[in-house]
């Protein structure tokens, strides 16, 4: 079974901007280091060539509020 590496689209960025779109989220299967969170898709798609791992989208539904956490100070 190959690796896997777990993205998602960030929520603050815009499709006109010139920064990174996705977050990377998890990975299992494959011994790698990420020192960057926020990835572009053609960087996360060349980085599973290379490795021979799996890209995973998360869907996220932005009308469901259960999962945003709000912090208190």
């Amino acid at each position: 079974m190959p690796g896997k590496i777990f993205y998602r689209e960030r929520n603050k960025v815009g499709t006109k901007e010139k920064s990174p779109r996705f977050a990377l989220v998890a990975v299992a299967g494959v011994e790698i280091e990420f020192y960057a969170s926020h990835l572009r898709k053609k960087e996360l798609e060349e980085i599973a060539r290379v490795t021979g791992a799996e890209l995973v989208l998360l869907h996220h539904d932005p009308k469901d509020k259960a999962d945003m956490v709000e912090v208190k100070k």
